[in-house]
């Protein structure tokens, strides 16, 4: 029997998803919760549903496990590990997911404090007295 179920893991900022695809009817559900109770923003479900669109994929429920970050990296984690599990679905699903930069992980990281500053570049306030 072959097994229908698709697993990869997308990553942005601190945000780490562990998504799934099962055969179904298209719905999405994250942390054991429907899409439009975890994330308020249309904006942030629509960013999600993006891979899901271009490949006109719509015959398979996405479960994901989410952790880390805040809500806007943990979709776009989430959006990074939809576009990998569609890809180990169907290869020829790479091509068009890697041209709309799907597949590209996101490097951009918080910069850490450095020593002698209040942040990463805030430094203490001057004062000529």
């Amino acid at each position: 029997m072959a097994n229908n179920e698709y697993s990869a893991v997308g990553r942005r900022k601190k945000a780490v998803a562990r998504v799934r695809l099962v055969p179904g009817n298209g719905t999405i559900v994250v942390n054991k919760r429907d899409i439009d109770d975890y994330f308020g923003l249309e904006t942030l479900k629509m960013d999600i549903r993006q891979p899901l669109k271009v490949t006109n994929t719509t015959n398979f429920d996405v479960l994901v496990n989410v952790a880390g970050g805040g809500i806007a990296g943990q979709a776009g984690a989430i959006r990074h590990g939809i576009a990998r599990a569609l890809c180990k679905l169907n290869p020829e699903m790479r091509e068009v997911l890697k041209k709309n930069g799907f597949l590209t992980r996101d490097p951009r990281m918080k910069e850490r404090k450095k020593y002698g500053l209040k942040a990463a570049r805030r430094a203490p306030q001057f004062s000529k007295r």
